[in-house]
């Protein structure tokens, strides 16, 4: 009982979102009767292949995940469930919260490479403008 409020507390950090002055789920965690805690199935709202593909390949990189697959459920439908199972005992949870963190870490370096390469283009582009006067 004390582990299943653990998990709610972790979770609810990353459950709702708020759209247009209303609580919205932007996340379900879904157990089949009977089932532990490593194996879940999380569905995400308002995402499709783009975060769950590479989602997936983060969470698949750690060693004590056993599966993790998505699905999205329809074409006209804008979400994707995500089912993790692991090994031992750790939670599913945790994977999933591991590889939304390193996918952002991903992003935001790819973003900062970026705009450094904007940076340096738009530096380059001056000192030849500057040196043609």
């Amino acid at each position: 009982m004390e582990e299943d409020q653990e998990l709610e507390r972790k979770m609810s950090g990353l459950k709702t979102s708020m759209a247009e002055g209303e609580r919205k789920t932007a996340l379900e965690m879904v157990q089949a009767a009977g089932t532990d805690r490593h194996c879940v199935t999380f569905v995400l709202h308002e995402e499709d292949h783009t975060l769950g593909n590479s989602l997936r390949y983060m969470i698949m990189k750690n060693p004590e995940v056993e599966f993790c697959g998505y699905t999205t459920t329809h074409p006209s439908e804008s979400k994707i469930n995500l089912r993790i199972q692991t090994r031992g005992a750790l939670p599913a949870v945790e994977p999933f919260q591991r590889g939304l963190n390193e996918l952002m870490n991903v992003c935001q370096h790819v973003l900062d490479k970026f705009e450094a390469s904007i940076k340096e283009y738009k530096d380059q582009k001056a000192s030849r403008n500057e040196s043609t006067f």
